[in-house]
This record gives C-alpha cells, structure tokens and sequence, in this order.
C-alpha cells in the first residue's frame, strides 16, 4: 500500500507550532526528535495510530523560507481536516481560540468551514457527507 506520510509545513518555532497543533487542533505529538544541525524532526498528526497523514513542522531556515510561513499554497486552501463529528471539533476550536474564516456552510459534499492556522495557512475543517455511492468528491 502506498500513501503519502507527511507534508512539510514551515513554521517559525517549534514550540509554538507544537503547541498550536496538540493543544488548539488536538493533533498528537508523534515525534520530536534533535537533530546535529540544531534542527529537529518534528512530527504531528490529527488521527490515532499512523493512520493518516503527518505534518512535519520544520523551522525555516533561511528569509526565503521564512518568507513563506503561513502563505505555503499563496492563499489558497491547502490543507483538509476531515472529521467524524463536525459540532463538536467546530466548538472545541473555537473554544481553544482557532480563527475560522467563515461560519460553517453545509455543502451537497458535506458540513465544511474554513479557519487559519498559526500562522495564517488556511484549512478546511471537513465532516465529508455520507455517501454510500462512493468517496469524498473533493
């Protein structure tokens, strides 16, 4: 079975995106570990078990990178994190301070709102509608 296992995401500090990801999105810390250059291989993920896919939070380096913290997909939604209970994850980040960008719409697709992250890259939070026919049509 192939999959992808992480997307890199460049953040401005490890700490703060870490705490960003656990705490205001629930994400788990799946690793952290340094790394001889002074970096570290920083790895988070929404599910349980190695089930989905990652982010590896990687500092930026350098102004270029620096220069593309929060505006990886130059504005656009890049990023989707589906849900099994839209209500609750909706009210849980709110209540944890994320900034959604709109009030929750409820789509032929499903119920979807979008929200920023830290530092400004936007996210779908997803519930994808059932559909015995077939998968997610995004």
């Amino acid at each position: 079975m192939r999959r992808v296992a992480l997307v890199t995401l460049v953040v401005d500090d490890y700490e703060d995106a870490v705490r960003f990801y656990t705490g205001a999105l629930g994400f788990r810390l799946i690793e952290d570990t340094p790394r001889p250059d002074g970096s570290r291989w920083v790895v988070v993920e929404p599910g349980t078990g190695g089930s989905g896919t990652g982010l590896l939070l990687a500092r930026a380096k350098d102004d270029a990178q620096r220069g593309r913290v929060g505006d990886q997909t130059g504005g656009r939604v890049g990023f989707f994190l589906h849900t099994d209970d839209f209500a609750r994850d909706h009210a849980r980040m709110s209540a944890a301070g994320v900034t959604f960008l709109e009030e929750p719409r409820h789509e032929a697709y499903g119920s979807v709102a979008v929200f920023q992250d830290l530092y400004g890259n936007r996210w779908d939070l997803l519930q994808p509608a059932a559909d015995p026919a077939g998968p997610d049509p995004r």
